[in-house]
């Protein structure tokens, strides 16, 4: 575990850039972040396109590369409509909101060692802190009130009810989040993410702290609402969600947004599970220069664009879950999992600095603690599964209260027998 004065010896690689140094490090940040943005939906296409046995994008360029370039200038091109119910200056706020802490989190994020650039010794990291993780996340909880004041400022019920369900999304899945990270923030003994990056030179957290890595790439999925997570933008259920009414350049902000924010927190799960840019499959073994230099850069990007690719093929495989599902996992599966595992992880290191004991005892034990969570798991589903069945085994009165309503598929429906026997007037016609 690194102690504070490693800490301190690594952040005081950080400030001494001149300033003209910082401004190329921030600009390059930018065009990586836009150009990487236009790439990843030229490739989302493509790719959900060959799982569905289509072309997708082949027009505009090589490969159809220019595709996304040009939808962005077709949309700034659009009618730019303001709503005359919406509150104008926040409605003109919010995709602004929504996309400037985008940016602001990857100012934290190492892309590389120490290189030389222009002639100055500098980290491929614009800035770091001792608390950089917590900066991260406290700067992507901010970019979720563009989204919700863009749904309330539109004078929409549709845009509104999108963006209280990404407020309670956020919500939901930012604590499982926030768990999932204070097993590498124990393993590390930093919460800097240059400090985390250099303590997995030799063995990724991913693999020794499998467990908070699958619980941070659930949430990361609900924190971007992406797919099977969209529920704020259920096109069948609120039109659009929270954009419904927006067009032009402030639509193609929240889209930027949304798209940067999969590349941010793909960027923190390179950073915090799989060794940032240190090489993969141990290639600096017998490659001595695999993690000197500008390769890293590579490795990080490589990384990076493997959960994007995730991100696509969750899209193009799995259908939206109902609400009730997604909160119901998030609050009565993901938590009270992330909590367990946080017990038994501080356990394991406190016993691993205290000079330790027989730890078959501790695995044991943990083993025993894991099967007895998984039994009561499918136990409580099962119980759940038996009452959806019995419920839908019940008839089924489609006029119950006087109003007709379509029933459940495979919920019998009782026949309504009307009676067709004619009444007679007074003149003895049939009436």
């Amino acid at each position: 575990m690194l102690t504070s004065l490693d800490t301190a010896k690594g952040l005081s690689d950080f400030g001494k850039d001149p300033v003209w140094l910082v401004i190329v490090k921030a600009v390059l940040i930018f065009l990586i972040l836009v150009l990487l943005t236009l790439f990843n939906i030229w490739w989302e296409r493509r790719v959900v396109a060959r799982m569905q046995h289509r072309i997708g994008p082949n027009v505009n360029g090589p490969f159809g590369l220019l595709q996304s370039l040009a939808d962005g200038v077709k949309l700034a091109l659009k009618e730019d409509l303001i709503p005359k119910a919406a509150d104008k200056v926040v409605f003109l706020l919010a995709p602004v909101l929504a996309v400037i802490p985008a940016f602001l989190t990857f100012s934290v994020i190492p892309f590389g060692p120490t290189v030389n650039m222009f002639g100055e010794r500098t980290p491929l990291q614009l800035t770091d802190m001792p608390v950089a993780v917590l900066f991260v996340m406290a700067i992507a909880s901010i970019g979720i009130y563009g989204i919700v004041l863009g749904g309330w400022s539109s004078g929409s019920t549709y845009s509104l009810l999108g963006g209280l369900r990404s407020s309670a999304q956020m919500i939901s899945y930012e604590v499982s989040m926030g768990l999932a990270l204070v097993a590498v923030f124990l393993y590390a003994g930093s919460m800097s993410t240059s400090e985390i990056v250099a303590a997995q030179d030799k063995l990724w957290y991913g693999l020794i702290l499998a467990p908070s890595f699958v619980i941070y790439v659930i949430s990361m999925i609900g924190e971007t609402n992406r797919a099977p997570f969209d529920l704020p933008e259920a096109e069948g259920e609120l039109v659009g969600g929270f954009h419904t009414e927006y067009s032009s350049l402030k639509f193609a902000l929240f889209f930027l947004a949304e798209y940067i924010n999969m590349a941010t927190v793909s960027a923190l799960a390179t950073t915090l599970f799989l060794g940032g840019w240190h090489a993969p499959f141990w290639i600096d073994e017998f490659w001595a220069g695999a993690n000197s230099g500008y390769w890293p850069v590579l490795w990080f990007m490589g990384k990076v664009l493997a959960f994007i690719f995730f991100f696509i093929w969750l899209r193009g495989s799995l259908p939206r879950l109902r609400y009730d599902q997604f909160m119901h996992f998030g609050w009565k599966r993901l938590i009270p999992i992330s909590l367990v595992w946080i017990i038994a992880v501080a356990s394991i290191r406190t016993i691993n600095l205290n000079g330790g004991f027989d730890r078959s005892y501790l695995f044991a034990a943990i083993g025993v603690l894991a099967a007895l969570s998984i039994v009561l798991f499918f136990f409580d589903e099962k119980k759940a599964s038996d009452a959806a069945e019995a419920e839908e085994a019940a008839v089924f009165d489609a006029f119950a209260g006087g109003y007709p309503v379509p029933p459940m598929p495979g919920v019998e429906v009782p026949t309504r027998k009307v009676s067709t026997t004619s009444s007679t007037d007074a003149d003895g016609g049939a009436s």
